[in-house]
């Protein structure tokens, strides 16, 4: 062993919001409403309309100075308890994101984002290139921009909720 960090490639994070999960679906599952919870997505333009399976999206993204943008596929839109998307660059997979909820009765509803790292085979080399070229992350260090950025995006999805609940 070099000492090097072994590369994660699943995170999960579930926070519990005080508001119904008919409410919070529409926020989390509207991909133009992204930019306002992502602290890395900083705006999205959405190639097909949103109601048909499978939507098209290009997720624009900031870290720092960088600036990229990625193809995103819907995979799961399942009202009010999933939401998921596929994320690639130059036709090349990167990362899958999933919404659950999970109504807790009249205690609010518990959401649970989670990232599934896709970078396997010949083509994840060329997308952890990509990955420090573009985002100036190494493989380990966006397993740790992930889970903040996970963090950062249920806590705005709190705040955001729990005021229209006012």
């Amino acid at each position: 062993m070099t000492g090097a960090r072994e590369r994660t490639r699943h995170g999960e994070q579930s926070l519990v919001v005080a508001a119904p999960a008919d409410a919070l679906f529409p926020l989390i599952s509207d991909p133009e409403r992204m930019r306002h919870l992502s602290p890395e997505c900083s705006g999205v333009w959405v190639l097909r309309p949103r109601r048909r399976p499978g939507p098209l999206f290009v997720g624009f993204n900031r870290r720092g100075a960088r600036r990229w943008f990625t193809i995103c596929r819907v995979t799961t839109h399942r009202p009010p308890v999933e939401f998921s998307f596929h994320v690639s660059i130059l036709g090349l997979p990167i990362v899958q994101w999933t919404y659950r909820l999970e109504q807790l009765g009249d205690h609010g509803t518990r959401v649970t984002e989670t990232w599934e790292d896709l970078r396997h085979g010949p083509g994840g080399a060329v997308t952890d290139l990509l990955g420090v070229l573009l985002a100036g992350t190494t493989p380990a260090q966006r397993a740790d921009a992930n889970r903040s950025g996970t963090h950062t995006t249920l806590r705005r999805l709190k705040a955001q909720a729990e005021a229209l609940m006012v």
